[in-house]
């Protein structure tokens, strides 16, 4: 393995890799446009140039291999030189719109003139570049001609990973231009990423135009609930809002790096997957039309199954989990009704249609838990047998988290089963047509408000984490369940999803050993 100096500090790589890739593992910066690291490298910007000892010329770090013994210096005098010709060079046309541009706060452009620019520059009268300002390429995204920097990132992220290959750079030389080839629009299904990856503001997201400036956005890690991949994402929410705005309170969501699940990239459909957490939420608890308080609910459904558990008829409590409840919840859910209760009918598999699916990151699941649902719960019964004895007045309590029955089994079968069974309870965070026909109604968090993990279609357990609090006064799925057990003289004994974990550590064999600690940010596989 070669053993190089940069900067003064030593590294030692595997052959084959490049400058800038061991500067990066040293944290030494080497500014980039073209260059990133899940593309095929262009080398077209200059911009990484470095001196290299006993080369007589500059070279290109994302492009130049390393070799035992090299010495390399990142911010030589001639270095800075280069660099500021560089940016002299790209912004001799580039159009000085900072405060009308989106990308304005995570511009590199802006980051390196800062850094390293020509402050006085002597082609300021000179910007001759008129091409064509803000249009549509497609449903996402909308393309500046006059901003793009010809870094070629979005040809090669539509060339390579998702080849469909609509960008190309026409009328080359010194009119290039960055278009989608004629006839052809933008509209894969992973068509927002070159947003991600444009480094100024030529590509920007259709949808989060004008809507916030980043620099008022905080970051939460989470993980996408899309499908059973389990993307790692951020959600970005404005923290200039309260929490309890009327409005949206996220902004967008975006893709986290995580080389074993999603890399840098998240479909479009997990993308903008973020409208039901503030739309259309079931924000209080309701009997019928009247809302109610926590404790009168909590109490409601506590009566129903004292009088069941007294005449030893819990077999006649039918529960339909859900896959897009987390790990902690689900954990709740078992204990509660197949320990502490014995004898519900638990089961989680609903007859859901396959989605679409790609052979990349798009899984038919949508859930992002079934994995973990199956390990967890241990289901013995069958979802479909519970609904048919529901609809045949066999169950007296129907406890429904968050699935739509009236469009799985149809109106006409739940409509009988509200009339047969004594209490229809629906717990979920969104209003459906099955709240309708439910006797009550709880409202539970969405993903963005908890903490917790999921376990995805690779069997690997991954974080979440809350970015805002609950809206209304909904609650977690485990803490709505540690409340009717309470009610019951059976309290459970977490105050927090962290002390859950443990207890499913050290019960399902699967996931012994593991913390949150350990699963940390990237996540980890469970045991077979």
């Amino acid at each position: 393995m070669p053993n190089l100096t940069i900067d003064g500090k030593q590294v030692e790589v595997p052959a084959g890799t490049t400058i800038i890739q061991a500067a990066d593992k040293l944290g030494i910066d080497i500014p980039r446009y073209c260059y990133h690291p899940a593309l095929p490298v262009s080398g077209n910007c200059r911009i990484c140039m470095v001196e290299v000892e006993k080369q007589p010329k500059l070279q290109i770090a994302c492009y130049t291999p390393v070799a035992d013994g090299m010495v390399v210096k990142t911010n030589s005098p001639k270095v800075l030189e280069v660099r500021k010709t560089v940016l002299e060079f790209l912004l001799v046309n580039h159009p000085v719109d900072c405060p009308v541009c989106d990308q304005a706060g995570e511009c590199k452009l802006q980051d390196y003139y800062m850094e390293h620019g020509q402050y006085d520059s002597r082609l300021s009268e000179v910007k001759v570049k008129k091409e064509k300002k803000a249009f549509s390429i497609g449903p996402t995204v909308m393309l500046d001609q006059e901003r793009c920097i010809l870094c070629t990132r979005c040809v090669r992220f539509a060339d390579t990973i998702t080849k469909t290959s609509e960008f190309g750079v026409f009328s080359r030389g010194d009119h290039s231009q960055l278009d989608v080839y004629p006839g052809k629009k933008l509209d894969n299904s992973y068509s927002g990423n070159v947003v991600d990856i444009c480094p100024v503001g030529a590509l920007t997201d259709t949808d989060f135009r004008f809507k916030c400036r980043v620099w008022y956005l905080a970051q939460t890690k989470s993980v996408c609930p899309g499908c059973s991949m389990g993307c790692n994402i951020t959600v970005e929410w404005d923290k200039m809002r309260p929490h309890q705005h009327k409005k949206a309170r996220v902004m967008r969501l975006k893709p986290r790096l995580n080389p074993e699940v999603n890399d840098y990239w998240i479909c479009d459909k997990g993308r903008y997957n973020y409208r039901f957490i503030d739309e259309n939420r079931i924000q209080h608890p309701q009997l019928k039309d009247a809302l109610i308080s926590w404790d009168q609910a909590a109490g409601i459904v506590a009566q129903s199954i004292k009088l069941l558990q007294d005449a030893k008829q819990t077999n006649r409590i039918g529960v339909l989990a859900s896959a897009q409840l987390t790990n902690e919840d689900l954990f709740v859910i078992r204990k509660f009704f197949k320990e502490t209760l014995k004898g519900a009918q638990l089961d989680f598999k609903v007859p859901e249609k396959p989605g679409d699916s790609d052979d990349f990151l798009i899984k038919a699941d949508k859930n992002p838990n079934t994995a973990g649902a199956v390990n967890i719960l241990q289901a013995d019964a069958d979802v479909q047998q519970i609904v048919a004895r529901a609809k045949a007045g066999e169950i007296d309590i129907l406890y429904v988290f968050g699935h739509d029955l009236v469009k799985l089994f149809g109106k006409e079968t739940v409509a009988q089963i509200a009339k047969k069974v004594k209490l229809f309870v629906y717990q979920g965070s969104n209003v459906n047509e099955t709240c309708g026909y439910a006797h009550l109604n709880l409202p539970s968090s969405v993903y963005a408000e908890k903490e917790g993990t999921f376990t995805n279609c690779q069997n690997k357990v991954q974080r979440i984490w809350p970015a805002f609090l609950p809206l209304g006064e909904s609650k977690g799925d485990w803490e709505i369940i540690a409340l009717l057990s309470a009610k019951l003289g059976t309290p459970l004994a977490y105050q927090h999803s962290q002390e859950i974990f443990k207890d499913i550590a050290a019960t399902i064999p699967s996931f012994s050993e593991m913390t949150y600690e350990k699963i940390s940010d990237k996540g980890m596989i469970l045991k077979s």
